[in-house]
């Protein structure tokens, strides 16, 4: 997603030249973003069809992890800088506050719900994830100064998911649990992706991906799969609370060898999507509203064909177009003032703003 990173940190372009994009995280995102849209159109699915039921769990071991990962690996140079904290306002803080009025707007209308409440504490659907970012973010120079802080952002997760008492403020629970990845990330560097990219783990990711698919169809009927949401504590999922911690480890293992699996796969040189990788942001907030939508109005109800195996593929398809149209440049345009507002009323200039403003020649009458 947009949020997860602009540009590419180890290679700064000199002043006056434009800033590069690295391809790679940009096909990594557009990949991902097509896999949660792709998860979400089959959630209706997985009641009725093993088999749609243990792809979805293989896929929402990937692409949050993944998403999460890369949001990591983008922060590593957040500090308090004014201008980084004006982008975490109007890139984070600002479209979350907007698509949480506008989810709420949505659901009180698609689904007659007119007494829905409209929280800016109890993120709904997909606005979870900006909340996390902001937080994530904002945590970014205390991992960098504790000793070990992958196994400490574990400790958290764990402890997380054996608290049923945390609540739903800012949905905290996924904060936590997911913190993880989010600090894998941070301390990842360029040759771990280029480890990840050996001809060897290409190859040991097809077994991997299968392997992960057979146990995932044998899991289907035995675990439920709101695990993989990160959500909830396990005594929510009705658990002991020791298989907390256990999921915990397993979940997360599980989910750093399938991502690895996927990065193996990303295309590194550019390819026809992956200018949309600049625009994810754009589609995950914005395909809610269909995702969501077709449940409001009950789609997958009313037709029966879409529970087929002709009908998954045709879903698969659709999901994967809707969110390649969201992630183009016309999409961006026309929401760019709610995704990425400049808000230069808002902020004061600070030294070097002013110092430049200084400099600048002054126009002759």
């Amino acid at each position: 997603m947009r949020a997860a990173g602009r540009d590419k940190p180890d290679t700064p372009p000199k002043r006056g030249e434009p800033k590069q994009r690295d391809a790679f995280f940009d096909n990594a995102k557009y990949l991902a973003i097509v896999m949660v849209a792709c998860g979400h159109a089959w959630e209706p699915l997985t009641d009725g069809s093993r088999a749609a039921e243990a792809l979805y769990m293989v896929i929402y071991t990937v692409h949050m992890p993944a998403f999460i990962l890369i949001s990591g690996y983008f922060s590593r140079s957040f500090d308090m800088r004014p201008d980084r904290l004006k982008r975490l306002v109007t890139g984070i803080a600002v479209p979350y506050v907007l698509f949480e009025v506008a989810y709420s707007f949505f659901k009180q209308w698609a689904d007659d719900d007119p007494g829905y409440p409209i929280s800016l504490l109890d993120p709904w659907y997909l606005t979870w994830f900006l909340a996390a970012l902001f937080v994530w973010r904002l945590s970014t120079p205390l991992w960098k100064l504790v000793r070990w802080p992958v196994a400490l952002a574990l400790a958290i997760a764990a402890l997380a998911s054996i608290s049923p008492d945390i609540g739903d403020d800012l949905d905290l629970q996924r904060v936590l649990q997911f913190l993880p990845f989010f600090v894998v990330g941070l301390f990842m560097k360029p040759e771990h992706f280029q480890l990840m990219r050996r001809r060897e783990v290409r190859i040991l990711s097809v077994p991997a991906f299968a392997v992960a698919t057979v146990v995932a169809y044998w899991a289907g009927p035995r675990m439920s799969s709101a695990w993989f949401y990160h959500r909830d504590s396990a005594q929510e999922l009705g658990g002991p609370w020791w298989s907390g911690l256990v999921m915990t480890l397993a979940l997360f293992g599980c989910s750093m060898v399938l991502v690895s699996c996927f990065f193996a796969w990303v295309p590194r040189r550019h390819m026809w999507f992956t200018a949309l990788g600049a625009g994810t942001l754009y589609g995950y907030l914005l395909h809610g509203f269909l995702a969501k939508g077709s449940r409001f109005w009950h789609w997958y109800d009313d037709y029966a064909w879409l529970h087929t195996p002709l009908g998954a593929v045709a879903v698969t398809f659709i999901a994967a177009a809707f969110i390649t149209v969201l992630c183009t440049r016309p999409v961006q345009r026309m929401f760019r003032f709610a995704m990425e507002p400049r808000m230069e009323w808002a902020f004061k200039k600070d030294a070097a703003e002013l110092a430049r403003d200084r400099s600048k020649p002054v126009k002759a009458a």
